[in-house]
């Protein structure tokens, strides 16, 4: 009998990890990517040797037997890449009120840190902390628990804002606001985002944080590896212009609007809407058009990557946030004399324990409205208007972050931007949101995207489909390779690998 084909639009985490899985259950696996590097926000770049993260700036639960490391090796990405532990007595450090608080690593070296910075506020540290910890564990996907999953706790957090239960557990404004500091990860807003967002990405790197040696393309490069070894192909300079359909179902793919690939299943990581775009079909509904059209996204990015003098700025083991105003929240609500309203900095890791710091990123949140100028134009060849404008944010970013660090700027040799409009190229994100469609608690069941569309051999993966990071996206991969293979198969592959590991 001859292997069900598998096309995969797009090469992002999404779409890799679906080729891996699909590849090794026997499926015929075709990956097309229009770029020509594969990845997503996966990719780095290069200028002038210096090399840049692009999306994936650290990862976490990674240490030996946790969650993501499970997956990674059920991935057989494990032993293609190196890991480098950010501090562990403060892997995330938030600067507010002229106040730096650091995050430890772990539940009790958390709540002793910040009980040192709010002493009267421990007994609520630890119910905070044991929440986020209930909240994670009540997903099995999250938690890798088949069939374990607590619903009850998994709608109620759901749909709760990450403000209001935090407001119900700490009684302390400001170390409310202290816990929210790493909002810039996944661009919550205030009275819309779920605590069981915030809940999933505070257990991820609370377990353990990481930064990936030489980047994050490796786990991209891996997986093409892994998915052509199982006889699989993964093709760049392919852009998919139309899924081709019949009365009932899809049958193919148009490739660079010419050539005609034929499919028995279709599997899009691409932004919903654009999928949509691709599906000339009256198998979908109008009526849903409309709703995946206007769902929220999450605001998108202003980033300054940064190239430092040789052996002149020390590298810093930690991610650091800071806000001009007092608060992480509403930093997406901004005038031109407000903005930047806060930003992440950090450093990128070019070797297992480095001394020196040699590129690194400032990350500001930017409207698309921002750039609305050059819509429509294309990296590179946007005008001398936009690298002016990108240049004037550039340098203001910098001023900011130079109040935390006073002599920064003298150790900077070349700098480089991009925008929304950048991240719109490159991933096709509506908008180009930092993350896709944004979580709201006032939504509900509107407010999600479902896995498989109503042509009923085309499913959907990526970051809009469950949640964003690698771990979020991993999750999602899961749940769209269940509609092939059951969520259950996927689980006992996953524990059959990493048993296998530890021979």
């Amino acid at each position: 009998m001859s292997r069900q084909r598998v096309i995969i639009i797009g090469s992002g985490l999404g779409g890799l990890s679906c080729g891996v899985i699909l590849a090794k259950n026997g499926y015929e696996v075709t990956v097309l990517e229009q770029g020509m590097q594969v990845g997503g926000c996966l990719q780095c770049f290069t200028r002038h040797g210096a090399s840049f993260e692009t999306g994936m700036h650290f990862i976490g639960s990674a240490a030996k037997g946790q969650t993501l490391d499970k997956l990674l090796r059920y991935l057989d990405v494990a032993d293609d890449i190196e890991l480098s532990q950010l501090d562990s007595t403060g892997y995330d450090v938030v600067a507010l009120r002229g106040h730096q608080y650091r995050f430890a690593t772990g539940r009790d070296h958390f709540i002793r840190q910040m009980s040192d910075y709010f002493p009267h506020q421990r007994k609520n540290l630890e119910r905070y902390y044991d929440l986020v910890e209930q909240v994670a564990s009540a997903s099995s996907l999250h938690s890798l628990k088949y069939a374990e999953s607590d619903a009850v706790i998994n709608t109620e957090y759901q749909l709760r804002s990450i403000n209001e239960v935090i407001d119900s557990v700490i009684t302390d404004p400001l170390l409310a606001k202290v816990l929210v500091g790493n909002l810039p990860l996944y661009a919550a807003e205030r009275d819309k985002t779920p605590f069981s967002t915030h809940a999933f990405i505070m257990d991820f790197y609370n377990q353990s944080a990481f930064r990936i040696v030489g980047g994050s393309d490796k786990v991209a490069h891996s997986m093409v590896r892994t998915i052509e070894k199982l006889g699989g192909v993964v093709l760049t300079r392919k852009k998919v212009t139309r899924i081709v359909c019949d009365n009932v179902h899809a049958v193919g793919v148009e490739v660079n609007g010419n050539d005609f690939l034929p499919a028995d299943i279709i599997i899009s990581d691409t932004h919903p809407i654009r999928t949509l775009e691709l599906l000339d079909t009256k198998l979908i509904r109008p009526a849903f058009r409309k709703r995946v059209k206007a769902m929220p996204q999450t605001v998108g990015g202003f980033c300054v990557y940064l190239e430092f003098k040789e052996k002149s700025l020390p590298y810093m083991n930690h991610n650091f946030y800071a806000f001009n105003e007092g608060t992480p929240w509403d930093c997406e609500h901004y005038d031109e004399a407000s903005w930047p309203k806060g930003y992440l900095y950090m450093h990128f890791c070019q070797e297992k324990h480095p001394q020196w710091a040699t590129t690194g990123a400032i990350l500001s949140y930017m409207q698309m409205k921002d750039v609305e100028p050059w819509l429509g134009t294309h990296v590179g060849h946007r005008g001398a208007d936009y690298e002016s404008f990108k240049k004037m944010k550039a340098e203001r970013l910098i001023d900011s972050l130079s109040i935390q660090f006073p002599d920064f700027r003298q150790h900077i040799k070349h700098y480089y931007t991009s925008t929304p409009l950048t991240y719109f190229d490159y991933t096709g994100t509506e908008g180009g949101s930092m993350y896709g469609i944004a979580k709201d608690i006032s939504l509900g069941s509107a407010g999600r995207v479902p896995h498989r569309t109503k042509v009923p051999n085309v499913l959907q993966t990526g970051q809009n489909i469950n949640s964003h990071g690698m771990l979020g996206v991993l999750v999602g991969t899961i749940v769209t390779c269940s509609e092939l293979l059951s969520a259950k198969t996927i689980y006992q592959q996953i524990i059959d690998a990493n048993l296998k590991s530890e021979i």
